[in-house]
């Protein structure tokens, strides 16, 4: 194969559709405005494995195995979640600590995630002006979220930017719901077709800034 065929190849491999994989964690989906409309969006696209974590493993009992497989058939993973107390929910925690074992996701051999591109998306309850060094919350949601980067880190995979919208409580009755789920779905055909502009991505402090909804 000469040069140009391994370039030609490189590329239209580079094309090629992206899996993503989303899971959802919402404890209290009834009361959920954001999250519940985004998790119904990514099971609409045909490029998208959606799990609802707390509807699969009701009672914490986690199939490690199975998610690992998932993992291992995707090349996308995102987190969906509502931030609580500044962190996930508590099943994606679980879901971290049984699942990314040692010797599969880290550790000399652990590199079955090497590659892989991981984010977050998630809903603030608070404003925007509140997740600054100077708000409220004296941290950025970037800053707040480092140990999921560090997760990403350890685990081999490339960290981006978290999708994120703040005042999540008033975003309904403000009307913001439907342009954040087409910034979401725009997010997500990125992702798929591979479009996405990484380099922009890892450094923005909100992909959602990146994701302008198709007609507008």
């Amino acid at each position: 194969m000469t040069d140009e065929n391994i370039i030609e190849s490189t590329v239209e491999r580079a094309k090629e559709s992206k899996k993503v994989l989303v899971l959802f964690a919402h404890p209290a989906q009834t009361r959920s405005e954001v999250n519940v409309p985004l998790f119904h969006e990514a099971k609409m696209n045909k490029h998208v494995t959606a799990v609802d974590l707390y509807a699969e493993y009701p009672d914490f009992n986690i199939d490690i195995e199975r998610e690992q497989q998932r993992l291992v058939d995707h090349d996308v993973i995102i987190f969906l979640f509502p931030l609580y107390w500044y962190s996930t929910p508590s099943i994606l925690k679980e879901w971290q600590d049984l699942v990314l074992e040692y010797g599969f996701a880290y550790g000399h051999e652990g590199t079955a995630l090497k590659g892989k591109l991981f984010l977050c998306a998630l809903s603030a309850g608070g404003k925007e002006e509140a997740y600054q060094t100077d708000g409220f919350n004296h941290y950025t949601i970037r800053q707040l979220l480092q140990p999921l980067e560090q997760m990403a880190q350890i685990t081999h995979m490339t960290y981006i930017a978290p999708f994120a919208i703040f005042g999540s409580r008033t975003a309904q009755e403000e009307h913001r719901v439907a342009q954040h789920r087409g910034k979401w779905t725009t997010l997500l055909n990125k992702l798929t077709s591979n479009t996405l502009d990484l380099e922009k991505a890892k450094c923005i402090e909100n992909l959602a800034d990146l994701c302008t909804p198709q007609g507008d």
